[in-house]
């Protein structure tokens, strides 16, 4: 392939890491990660409640990975109430994996603008080692990548296994009970996801710029060695 395609493909390919980087650290500050709704089960059952009266009694709830906020609904209007993570809810959550889960952010954001880093630096400069050559570009793009899908499988597991949502409408409640009344994930959730797919469309870009993937071995260099072997 021609020089010039191949800058254009590794330009191309680092402006979606670096996008990717952005788009990341801006999920992981907003509270649109999950939102749903939570029905007040204690009041619903005092007042015998169904059909267009359960509405009364059905809050809403949105968070992130540090914060969020809920509106509490037991009849007599909506009540907001602000949470944080860290330290109100620390007690009440699986601990472990929401850390894990800003981990994995943490290293799918310094990741992601390395990798754009050296998809810029091979586009410009001149590769001189293994690292800053394609299989470095493979290995920058994996890393991410799989940091990405760990994000939403631990996140997911978090939110659906361990009810997540539950939890947090039922913090500081004593007398009454919430339920999960509806749950999906939101915005933050899914820019993960389109993260992980670009930096796999980034492993696709190395491939269409003529190189092999990494610790695969040419039929024609064995071929070659082989000639070689006999000669001698």
């Amino acid at each position: 392939m021609p020089a010039q395609q191949k800058k254009l493909i590794f330009c191309t390919a680092g402006v979606l890491s670096f996008a990717c980087a952005l788009g990341a650290a801006a999920a992981v500050g907003a509270q649109r990660w999950v939102r749903g709704t939570s029905l007040c089960a204690t009041g619903a059952l005092l007042v015998n409640a169904s059909g267009p009266e359960l509405h009364k009694f059905i809050g809403e709830i949105q968070y992130g990975l540090f914060s969020g906020q809920r509106v509490r609904q037991c009849g007599l209007g909506g009540r907001p109430f602000q949470f944080s993570f860290f330290p109100d809810l620390l007690k009440i959550i699986p601990a472990s994996i929401h850390v894990s889960v800003i981990l994995f952010c943490s290293v799918l954001i310094v990741f992601a603008l390395v990798g754009a880093g050296f998809f810029m630096f091979n586009a410009f400069g001149s590769p001189y080692e293994t690292l800053h050559g394609p299989v470095g570009l493979y290995l920058w793009s994996f890393i991410t990548c799989s940091c990405g899908c760990l994000i939403m499988i631990l996140f997911s597991s978090e939110v659906k296994i361990h009810h997540l949502s539950e939890k947090i409408a039922n913090f500081k409640e004593g007398t009454f009970t919430f339920k999960t009344h509806s749950e999906q994930f939101a915005n933050s959730f899914w820019t993960i996801l389109v993260c992980s797919l670009v930096q796999f469309l980034n492993a696709l870009l190395i491939r269409v710029a003529g190189f092999e993937f990494p610790f695969s071995k040419s039929k024609d260099s064995g071929t070659i060695t082989g000639a070689v072997d006999l000669m001698y």
